[in-house]
């Protein structure tokens, strides 16, 4: 690596790195993107950042942080330029999983709120299901349009040091992060096109209509064109650059709780020009702010007796209340046996393996070999709660031992998977080191129609030696090129 950008740059040994390491499922062609990226000086790659960083600032594309001395400031949202590809027969082979994956647990949210027959039959504890706070009782017995629930999930793999992708969780509440997607791909075809001029990569840009299509397939109007809005908690709600961008796109309205109201069971839209029916929302708030009748009081973020505009069938919610019971990240373990009860197949994804911590010789396992493994919260999100328990001491082990004991119900373990390696630039070093990455895709699933974007959003872990990728750890992002045929 004749380049100073590169000088430093180190493989840790026993470690994969995708750009640098030859694996099965290895991108032959990184080469090509390899001497790009050799060729910069240290100037002119400068410069190539600069204008990204700007291309960003002028979207609006930052988030705040906050401290006690100076406030909140507004920061770029991290993006590297250092692309990462997947070989377009691996990720054939990754769509196909995805959609596997993603009918099963469809077909267990039916399942769960009408017949039961997976509990029944043993394949997954019903305390299990029945304890979730995110199971609702409300949906026991309805089924929406088309008999979608999960109509938009976010599924995070990894790849590990095996090189082989794992499903490390699902996220069927209000997946996040496809307008970065979109974004990243933007502004390198701005700040880099003559690399697309050489190879060939899947477009992404499909994705706004796919989505809009996806929200209409769902619709019980018939007689004219749906009336499709995206409902959210407000602009200080850290994904509303999210959502804003997403209502754009597909051009339809962004709405808060205030501009809709519920009349004769049926969801309206105030404007200026009168009131206007609404058919389907596409939601981007939880559960428990959605309706103040019925969940949480208190909100001020949903639309009061909007569930029974929902129930009565004159609205379609996206995605359906009550699918966060499978975010759960011990009924997230059980995803295999899912597919193999319902499909009658055999995963093409695997999880990574996990120890649930509520079954008795799960624990015991867990508390015996506690040094060697992560421990997380089944309910957490966005990195919170992880602890990876080789950087604990002796007492602080001990401490998570009582933790887990007196609480199995809320805590999954699971073994320390290695993940991959990418070249990033790192701005305090001002040079490229190897960054931990994982992936989170998206897959529609409608009425009439599925799709899985490709590639999806591969994030980083900034931080040196850090496994933590999410944004509100620090994290930064990548394009994820699929490289077409």
């Amino acid at each position: 690596m004749q380049n100073e950008l590169f000088n430093s740059y180190r493989v840790p040994d026993g470690q994969l790195d995708e750009v640098y390491t030859q694996f099965p499922n290895s991108y032959t062609a990184y080469g090509k993107i390899r001497d790009l990226f050799h060729s910069f000086s240290h100037a002119d790659f400068q410069k190539l950042n600069e204008y990204a960083k700007l291309s960003f600032l002028n979207q609006g594309i930052t988030y705040a942080v906050y401290d006690e001395s100076t406030g909140g400031t507004e920061k770029i949202f991290p993006f590297d330029l250092f692309p990462r590809v997947i070989q377009q027969q691996e990720w054939a082979r990754l769509e196909k999983g995805l959609l596997q994956r993603n009918k099963a647990l469809n077909l267990f949210i039916k399942d769960i709120y009408g017949d039961q027959k997976i509990t029944k039959d043993k394949v997954i504890p019903a305390e299990l299901i029945f304890s979730s706070p995110h199971y609702s009782k409300l949906m026991e017995g309805f089924s929406p349009v088309g008999d979608v629930y999960t109509h938009i999930s976010g599924t995070d793999l990894i790849r590990h040091s095996d090189g082989n992708f794992y499903v490390l969780e699902d996220n069927l509440r209000n997946p996040s992060g496809v307008s970065y997607v979109l974004i990243n791909r933007e502004t390198m075809k701005r700040t880099l096109s003559d690399v697309f001029k050489t190879i060939s990569v899947e477009t992404v840009n499909q994705y706004p209509t796919m989505l809009l299509q996806t929200l209409q397939s769902v619709s019980n109007q018939t007689e004219e064109e749906p009336n499709c809005v995206l409902l959210t908690p407000g602009q200080y709600n850290s994904a509303y650059y999210e959502h804003s961008f997403l209502a754009q796109a597909m051009g339809i309205d962004l709405v808060e709780g205030k501009d809709l109201y519920v009349d004769n069971e049926t969801v309206y839209l105030k404007t200026i020009k009168g009131s206007k029916k609404v058919d389907v929302i596409y939601r981007r708030i939880d559960d428990a702010f959605l309706d103040p009748t019925v969940f949480r009081k208190d909100s001020l973020l949903g639309v009061p007796h909007l569930m029974e505009a929902y129930l009565m069938g004159n609205v379609t919610i996206v995605n359906a209340p009550g699918t966060g019971v499978s975010d759960d990240k011990a009924v997230c373990a059980y995803v295999p046996d899912m597919i193999r009860y319902y499909l009658d197949e055999e995963p093409i994804i695997e999880n990574v393996p996990t120890y649930i911590c509520s079954r008795p010789d799960d624990l015991a396992y867990v508390l015996d070999h506690l040094p060697e493994l992560v421990v997380k919260p089944v309910d957490m999100s966005g990195g919170y709660g992880v602890t990876i328990c080789d950087n604990l001491s002796k007492k602080e082990l001990e401490a998570l031992k009582v933790t887990l004991k007196a609480d199995p119900r809320n805590y999954i373990a699971q073994p320390k998977m290695m993940l991959s390696l990418h070249s990033t630039y790192i701005e305090d070093t001002e040079c490229f080191e190897p960054r931990h990455i994982d992936l989170r895709t998206f897959t529609l699933m409608g009425g009439d129609q599925t799709y899985v974007l490709p590639g999806g959003l591969t994030r980083v872990a900034l931080r040196r030696g850090s496994l933590i990728v999410n944004s509100s750890q620090g994290g930064g992002s990548k394009d994820t090129w699929i490289i077409a045929q």
